[in-house]
């Protein structure tokens, strides 16, 4: 079982790794239950006995028994227990900020294997995190190790089998979940701006239609708003694989997990060429990558995780009003191309280490300093949270993109695809709409390496990441001293700095690090004047021994950033052995 920050997670099915039986095992079960335990203790603790918890899955086979162990274990503490059977884990958190919620549990393994499963806590629509996680992984080992734990646990468990999900619950999450993507879709601004900025976008879909192909791979999105929300902006939507629980391939949205959207988003538009866009996402439904028409190859491809993120953060800084203080923030391993976006709008970038409640945490540290924080999320894997939202949604990616791609001038608001032109010096599409092919062409050019490809993974034999940091860092000395002359001709490098992410702060310089040393260091280059031109990027998994490891080039450079990755790779593998 691993216990992390993201949320407790393992395989649970009884079938193995790809299981479909639905089953569970005794112990997992006084498992399930032993998690609902400390989070409803928890809960009655901040709250009081009689705290209202609301209850989900994602679409797996096993997902109502556990389910179902952990319920037992809420009601056992004290708390009262909402469920709404399967839900998107965005559909789930919008509807926890309602009144009288006083947190969630979803249980789900996001991206991870079919028979695997796990849980998430939380509170007021976003993850639990920091230091309370920790004290409540603390209190679910203390509670498995007591005396007696066993039989307490068989107690709460026995005789027991999986209830029916509250049908009333599920559409109260469904029309939460609704208003709220209208609510993020129309911001940010004042409630009859957001209507303005709806009723504008409706308006231009209506004359100019789009049309989007979602792969839904049997995710809960099956059951969720996609479809009725989307096609009530005025899209044209289609769905494959749109039976829940019914997965017809690689869960994690990435690489050729993609491929059938693509195939299918050819055949889509070959019938109707409004068909422009595809997605995919996660069995969760928080994670969504794109695939997009593009005309000048004559067919559709798939973009790249780092593609969606700039997408958008283009696309809200380009449709929002203009904020005095207005700030990204990324993880260490996005690529620096968010900075030359963020740069045309006086906007700030900011980093955090890797994980979703890092960069949600750094947005609210900044907001309570007087930023404004819009758009942040996690380019290495596409992930785009949008406020207030705090978790990722491929609806709101989605629907940040249209407003690029359609929003007309309006009443001192200058179109925002025209706008981002005139501030790059770039021609405008003829017409003035332009595809989502156009708006990716737009972008800075960057060569950054995949996350998800196996170039970024490195198998390890050590978990002492401190020790292995220290002699990289010593390694990486001597070789720049030895190849600065090689890689300033290549290149453009001439000097370098070292940061160090770890939680929400971002430190410079060399061994800045504390505790453990798990968080992220990255190497920035820099060219005689000071210009970015690429960076070198690693950090140990916290779930499997495997050191991360990515590179960037600033350009259009694939054949420069393999030979910088296999460099930052040998320094990696040469620290291990020291």
């Amino acid at each position: 079982m691993v216990l992390s920050n993201s949320g407790w997670r393992g395989l649970f099915a009884l079938d193995g790794e790809e299981g479909v039986s639905g089953g569970i095992s005794w112990a997992q079960r006084l498992l399930g239950a032993a998690m609902g335990l400390v989070w409803g203790e928890w809960l009655v603790r901040q709250q009081g006995r009689g705290t209202t918890v609301l209850a989900g899955t994602d679409s797996r086979p096993t997902g109502p028994l556990l389910a179902e162990m952990l319920m037992r274990g809420l009601e056992h503490s004290g708390c009262m227990v909402l469920y709404a059977g399967v839900v998107a884990a965005p559909e789930i958190m919008a509807c926890s900020r309602q009144q009288g919620i006083g947190g969630f549990a979803y249980i789900s393994a996001s991206h991870n294997p079919l028979g695997h499963n796990g849980v998430k806590f939380g509170l007021n629509g976003g993850v639990l995190g920091g230091p309370e996680a920790g004290r409540l992984r603390e209190e679910l080992r203390r509670l498995i190790a007591s005396k007696g734990a066993a039989a307490r646990l068989e107690a709460i468990v026995a005789h027991v089998y999986p209830r029916s999900a509250d049908g009333a619950q599920k559409s109260r999450c469904l029309s939460s979940y609704w208003q709220f993507l209208e609510d993020i879709a129309g911001g940010p601004g004042t409630e009859q701006e957001c209507r303005d900025t709806l009723n504008a976008l409706r308006r231009a879909l209506k004359e100019y239609p789009v049309g989007i192909l979602a792969d839904l791979n049997g995710s809960a999105r099956c059951c969720s708003a996609d479809s009725d929300y989307l096609e009530s902006l005025g899209l044209r939507f289609e769905a494959i694989n749109a039976l829940p629980g019914a997965v017809a391939h690689k869960i994690e949205p990435e690489g050729e997990a993609l491929e059938p959207c693509r195939l299918a988003l050819e055949a889509a538009h070959a019938r109707d060429s409004s068909m422009l866009l595809g997605y995919v996402p996660d069995n969760d439904g928080d994670r969504g990558n794109l695939v997009i028409w593009d005309e000048s190859i004559g067919g559709a491809r798939i973009l790249e995780a780092q593609e969606v993120f700039a997408l958008a953060v283009l696309a809200e800084l380009a449709c929002a009003p203009r904020h005095s203080r207005e700030a990204v923030v990324v993880n260490g391993p996005t690529s620096h191309r968010i900075r030359e976006i963020a740069a045309h709008y006086n906007a700030e970038v900011f980093e955090a280490e890797v994980g979703e409640a890092n960069v949600v945490n750094r947005a609210a540290e900044l907001r309570a300093e007087g930023y404004r924080v819009r758009i942040l999320g996690e380019g290495s894997n596409g992930g785009c949270i949008t406020h207030p939202a705090a978790v990722r949604d491929p609806l709101n990616t989605i629907t940040a993109l249209l407003k690029l791609m359609r929003l007309p001038a309006r009443s001192g608001i200058p179109a925002p695809f025209a706008d981002w032109c005139r501030r790059t010096g770039q021609p405008e599409p003829a017409g003035g709409l332009p595809s989502p092919a156009a708006l990716t062409a737009s972008l800075p050019r960057y060569t950054t390496t995949p996350s998800s490809s196996a170039r970024a993974r490195i198998s390890i034999s050590t978990s002492d990441y401190a020790a292995l940091k220290s002699a990289w860092e010593e390694i990486f000395a001597r070789q720049w001293l030895a190849r600065k002359n090689e890689w300033k001709q290549k290149f453009g490098f001439a000097n370098w700095e070292e940061i160090n992410n770890e939680g929400t702060v971002s430190r410079s310089g060399v061994a800045a690090r504390t505790g453990r040393e798990t968080g992220g260091l990255k190497v920035v280059f820099r060219d005689d004047g000071g210009s970015y031109r690429g960076f070198l990027w690693m950090r140990g998994s916290g779930t499997e021994a495997v050191f991360r490891v990515m590179a960037e080039l600033r350009g259009n450079r694939p054949e420069g950033e393999r030979e910088l990755l296999e460099w930052m790779r040998d320094m990696v593998v040469s620290a291990c052995k020291d």
